[in-house]
């Protein structure tokens, strides 16, 4: 897409997120371990995000937000909410480390019906397709240099911890391409009411 395209209104390209966030006390107790990996590891530029568990991100032009709102609306109403539960830590070998979710399945049923019915709307185009998460989990420390992650890995993988929440909704998230900062847009509730959705149906 051209830069002339993205100038005109409705047409800049926007970088979004679908998340779950715990509860305020958890979402504390987080951000405190963060911050002490962070001092013990010198991380340089830490995450500032909230705690989350990403479902699918992807790239948009503002003219599709309003469709993929109403989808993401629908599609919540539709949802009961989901358990999450949170056992130690888990990492990505050489560059990351996170809460381990445990919890999978509801959480991967989520993001299943999220790529069936609004994966069409949320496709830019064939360079830039939205990415689904397979992977439950919330992130400590990422983009870790080597000698972070074996040292933190070496310490974090004996480590306890024990979380849970109830996630009665989901966020979307939205960003200016190469601004650092997602803002929340849109809160869509988890209503467990009998809402049927045909895949792949336009507004």
């Amino acid at each position: 897409m051209s830069t002339n395209i993205q100038q005109m209104p409705g047409y800049q390209v926007y970088e979004y997120k679908i998340i779950l966030v715990p509860h305020e006390a958890l979402s504390r107790h987080i951000m405190e371990i963060r911050k002490a990996f962070n001092e013990k590891f010198k991380i340089e530029n830490p995450s500032a995000s909230i705690p989350q568990v990403l479902l699918a991100n992807f790239k948009q032009i503002h003219a599709a937000e309003e469709r993929i709102v109403n989808r993401l609306r629908i599609l919540a109403m539709g949802t009961h909410p989901i358990k999450v539960e949170i056992k130690d830590f888990g990492s990505y070998p050489t560059h990351s480390i996170f809460f381990n979710v445990t919890s999978k399945v509801p959480i991967t049923g989520l993001v299943k019906k999220i790529k069936q019915d609004a994966q069409r709307l949320m496709k830019l185009d064939n360079e830039n397709k939205p990415h689904f998460m397979n992977d439950a989990h919330i992130n400590l420390a990422i983009r870790l240099k080597p000698w972070q992650y074996e040292k933190g890995w070496l310490e974090y993988s004996n480590k306890h911890f024990t979380g849970r929440f109830m996630a009665d909704h989901m966020l979307l998230l939205r960003r200016k391409q190469g601004e650092f900062k997602y803002k929340p847009i849109e809160t869509f509730s988890f209503q467990n009411l009998p809402v049927e959705v045909k895949q792949g149906e336009l507004f």
